[in-house]
C-alpha cells in the first residue's frame, strides 16, 4: 500500500513539474485593462479569459515553441509564438480593429451606397422611388448636394463643373457614352438602368487615384453579383414597355432586359413650344451574364444596345420657321470585368470595355454624322497586409477614335482625331488606429494625341473626433483632356487641370445622418475661342482659368416619424470661370448659387402603399441682356418643382406606381433667346426659354414572376 501511494504521489508530481504557467496582463492602447479577452494556445485545449483587472493565468501540458493567441471583439487578434517557458508575467496591447463598424472612413467629397458602406447616404432602391426623378439615376443623385438642377439638361453639374467634367464607370470601366443624346432644351436621360446596380458611389470631388480624366467628380456604378433567384418582371408604362428574365444555373447567371418607349401619349397630353414631326421614340436591350469559378473568381459580362430616334421643329425668335432637328442614334456597349483573391492576401481584377456610338443629325438643310470607337483595358491589383495597411494599384489604357462628317448644300467635309492615353496608379490606405486614417494617391497619365505627361497626386486624410462623428480633409489635382468637339478641330492643347480642397464633417448616429462639407476648386488651362461656337476656323488656346467654392449640407433620418424616412439637401456655390468664347470671367449660365431639395416617403400600411414627393429649388441662372449690356450680369427667377409619386402593392409581386413631376405646373424658365439685330426703337426683342420637359405624368404596372411568392414588389422597384 505505502509503495503504492508512492507512486500515484511520484506521478503527480511529475505531472505538475511538467506543466507550465502561462500568464500576464492585456491593455488596451491606453493602458487600460480588457475583460473577458479569450486566450489560449494555439493548437490546444489551453486557455482561459482575462478577469475585471485584465488579467490571466492557466497551466498547459505543452512545451517547446508554441503560439500565444489573444482575441476580443473591437480589436485586433494578438498573436506570438515563442518558446512557452516564456509566456510567464506577459503583458500584451490590443490594438483597435479598424475594421469594424465604428472606425474610421475616409470619406471626404464621397457619397455612398448600398449593403456594404459603413454609411449609407442614398441607397440603390431611392433612385427609383424618389418622386421626380423617373426611374433615371440622374435625378436621384441631383436629390444630393454639390448638384446643379439644369433642368433642360439632364446631366450631372457638380460643384460648378459642366456636365462634361463628371465621369462614369461600371465595375471600375468606363462609360463613354451613359446618356443618350439630344436637342437643345430637351433633358438627355441616362442610358443605365438602376436594377442593375448593388451600390453606387458618388464623388463630388477628391476622389480615388485609380479614377481620371474627370475635372470635378466621378460615379461608380457596382452591378450585382449574382442575383437572389430566377424571375420574369414585365412592366407596362403609359410611354411604353418592358420585359425581362433571369435564369440561374449552379455557378453562372444570365439577365436579360429589353424596353421600348415611345413619348408621343406625354407629348400630347403636355405640348410644349416645339411642332414635333416624330416623337422621341427608343428601343433598347441589356444582358448580363455572371459566371463563379472553382476558385472563386468571378466573370461579368455586361452588354446593352439602344437606338433612339425623333424630330421637331423648335421655336427661334431668329427663324420665322423655326429650327428643323432630327436625331437617330444608336449605341452599343459592352463591358467584361473579372476579380479574383489570389495567395498571401492579394487580390486581382481586370476588365475591358468597348462603345461604338453613331449620332445623325438633321439641322435645317445640314446634316451631321458623329461615329465614335472607344475602348478602355485596365488591370489592378490589392494587397492586404493588414487591417490597418492595404495597396492599391494598376495600369489601363484608353483608346478613342473620333469622327465627324458635315453635309450642306455647297460643302461634304470631315474631322477626326484618334487619342491613346496611358495611365497608371498606386495608392495606399493607412489605418493609424481606429480615430485616425489616411488615404495617398498619385496617379501618372500620358496622351499620344496630346503628346503630354500629367502627375495627379490625391491624399485624403479622416480623424473620428466621437463615437458617432468625424472629420475628413483631401486634397487632389485632376486632369482631363479637351472635349471631342475641340479635338476633331485643333490639338494643339494641353489638359484642362483643377486642384480640390475638401474639408468635411459627418455625424452618423441609428439611421440619421448629417454631412457638411466645404470645398474649393482652382481651374486651369481651359479651353477657349474666337468665335460663337467651336468651329474649325476658331482659333484655340489654353488660357482658360476659374474657381469654385462652396458648402454643401446634407441630412437624412429614417428613425424620428415612424414609417417614414425623408432627407434634405442645400448648396452654396460661388464660381466664375473665363472660358469658351467668354469675353471677361463669369459665373457660367448653368451655376445657380443656391440649390435645395427635399424628399419625404412614407409607407401606409392599411393602404398597401408608399407616398412620396420631392421639392427642387434651385436660385436663378445668369443670362445676357444685349438691352443692358455686359456678360452674364442678370440673373433668371429661381426653378421650383413640386413632385409626387404614389406606389400601390396589389400583391406581393404586382405593383401600381404613379408619378407626377412639377405637380403645381410652375412656369419655370431656363433663360431667354433674343433677336440678332435690334428693332426700330434699338430694342432687342426676346423670347423665353421654359423646359420642353417641365411637366411629366406617368403611370406604370409592374408584375415580377418568381418562385419565392414573398417577394415585396417595392423592395424590387
Amino acid at each position: 500500500m505505502k509503495t503504492l501511494l508512492l507512486c500515484v504521489l511520484t506521478l503527480v508530481h511529475i505531472s505538475l513539474a511538467a506543466q507550465t504557467t502561462v500568464s500576464g496582463r492585456v491593455l488596451d492602447h491606453n493602458e487600460t485593462p480588457i475583460m473577458g479577452v479569450n486566450i489560449y494556445l494555439s493548437g490546444t485545449y489551453d486557455g482561459t479569459a482575462t478577469n475585471e483587472s485584465g488579467i490571466f493565468s492557466f497551466n498547459t501540458n505543452a512545451t517547446g515553441m508554441q503560439t500565444l493567441i489573444a482575441s476580443s471583439i473591437s480589436y485586433e487578434t494578438f498573436s506570438k509564438t515563442a518558446d512557452v517557458t516564456t509566456f510567464t508575467n506577459i503583458t500584451i496591447k490590443l490594438r483597435d480593429d479598424v475594421n469594424t463598424l465604428d472606425a474610421v472612413t475616409v470619406n471626404a467629397g464621397t457619397f455612398k451606397a448600398g449593403d456594404n458602406a459603413k454609411v449609407t447616404a442614398l441607397k440603390p432602391l431611392d433612385i427609383v422611388t424618389t418622386a421626380g426623378a423617373l426611374g433615371d439615376f440622374v435625378g436621384a443623385l441631383q436629390t444630393l448636394p454639390g448638384t446643379s438642377n439644369v433642368a433642360e439638361d439632364g446631366r450631372l453639374f457638380v460643384r460648378g463643373g459642366d456636365a462634361e467634367e463628371t465621369q462614369i464607370f461600371v465595375d471600375g470601366m468606363r462609360v463613354f457614352t451613359p446618356y443618350s443624346p439630344s436637342a437643345n432644351n430637351i433633358p438627355a436621360r441616362g442610358r443605365l438602368s438602376p436594377f442593375l446596380f448593388k451600390g453606387i458611389t458618388f464623388s463630388t470631388g477628391g476622389y480615388s487615384a485609380e479614377y481620371g480624366q474627370a475635372l470635378s467628380s466621378v460615379l461608380l456604378l457596382n452591378s450585382i453579383n449574382e442575383p437572389q433567384e430566377e424571375k420574369t418582371e414585365i412592366s407596362l408604362m403609359t410611354v411604353g414597355a418592358g420585359l425581362g428574365n433571369t435564369q440561374k444555373w449552379k455557378k453562372s447567371a444570365l439577365s436579360i432586359n429589353t424596353n421600348y418607349i415611345n413619348l408621343a401619349p406625354y407629348q400630347h397630353l403636355y405640348p410644349d413650344n416645339n411642332e414635333w414631326h416624330k416623337p422621341v421614340e427608343s428601343f433598347g436591350g441589356e444582358a448580363v451574364y455572371r459566371y463563379r469559378f472553382q476558385n472563386e473568381g468571378l466573370l461579368k459580362v455586361y452588354g446593352a444596345y439602344s437606338a433612339s430616334n425623333f424630330e421637331l421643329t423648335q421655336a427661334d425668335i431668329n427663324e420665322v420657321n423655326g429650327v428643323r432637328f432630327g436625331l437617330k442614334n444608336n449605341n452599343l456597349y459592352i463591358n467584361s470585368s473579372y476579380q479574383d483573391f489570389l495567395e498571401k492576401e492579394w487580390s486581382f481584377s481586370s476588365g475591358v470595355s468597348f462603345a461604338n456610338d453613331q449620332t445623325d443629325i438633321t439641322l435645317n438643310s445640314s446634316n451631321i454624322t458623329d461615329i465614335e470607337n472607344s475602348a478602355h483595358l485596365k488591370i489592378a491589383l490589392q494587397k492586404y497586409f493588414s487591417s490597418r495597411y492595404k495597396l492599391n494599384f494598376g495600369a489601363e489604357y484608353f483608346i478613342t477614335d473620333f469622327k465627324e462628317n458635315y453635309r450642306d448644300n455647297t460643302v461634304n467635309t470631315g474631322y477626326t482625331f484618334n487619342n491613346n492615353l496611358l495611365a497608371s496608379f498606386v495608392e495606399t490606405d493607412i489605418f493609424f488606429s481606429k480615430r485616425l486614417a489616411t488615404k495617398i494617391g498619385l496617379r501618372a497619365e500620358y496622351s499620344s494625341l496630346l503628346q503630354e505627361f500629367n502627375l495627379s497626386p490625391r491624399v485624403s486624410l479622416a480623424y473620428k473626433s466621437g463615437e458617432n462623428a468625424q472629420f475628413s480633409l483631401a486634397y487632389g489635382e485632376f486632369f482631363q483632356n479637351p472635349k471631342n468637339g475641340y479635338l476633331i478641330y485643333n490639338a494643339d492643347f494641353t489638359a484642362e487641370k483643377t486642384s480640390h480642397y475638401i474639408a468635411n464633417y459627418q455625424y452618423v448616429k441609428n439611421k440619421q445622418i448629417f454631412r457638411a462639407e466645404a470645398y474649393y476648386k482652382d481651374y486651369g488651362n481651359l479651353v477657349k475661342y474666337n468665335t460663337e461656337f467651336a468651329l474649325p476656323s476658331s482659333i484655340f488656346n489654353n488660357n482658360g482659368n476659374g474657381f469654385a467654392k462652396g458648402l454643401d449640407l446634407f441630412w437624412r433620418d429614417n428613425k424620428t416619424i415612424k414609417n417614414t424616412e425623408y432627407w434634405m439637401s442645400y448648396s452654396f456655390l460661388d464660381t466664375e470661370r473665363n472660358y469658351q468664347n467668354y469675353p471677361n470671367t463669369a459665373t457660367p449660365n448653368f451655376a445657380s448659387k443656391h440649390n435645395a431639395s427635399l424628399v419625404v416617403k412614407r409607407w401606409v400600411e392599411k393602404w398597401k402603399s408608399q407616398i412620396g414627393f420631392s421639392y427642387n429649388f434651385a436660385s436663378g441662372r445668369t443670362y445676357t441682356d444685349p438691352n443692358k449690356g455686359g456678360f452674364l450680369l442678370e440673373k433668371a427667377k429661381s426653378f421650383n418643382s413640386l413632385n409626387v409619386n404614389y406606389a400601390y402593392l396589389i400583391d406581393q409581386q404586382k405593383i401600381l406606381f404613379l408619378s407626377v413631376s412639377n405637380v403645381l405646373g410652375t412656369k419655370n424658365i431656363n433663360g431667354y433667346q433674343y433677336t440678332d439685330q435690334p428693332n426700330t426703337n434699338g430694342i432687342f426683342e426676346r423670347r423665353t426659354i421654359t423646359p420642353a420637359a417641365d411637366r411629366f405624368f406617368f403611370v406604370g404596372f409592374f408584375w415580377t414572376i418568381s418562385k419565392n411568392k414573398n417577394d415585396n414588389q417595392l423592395d424590387n422597384l
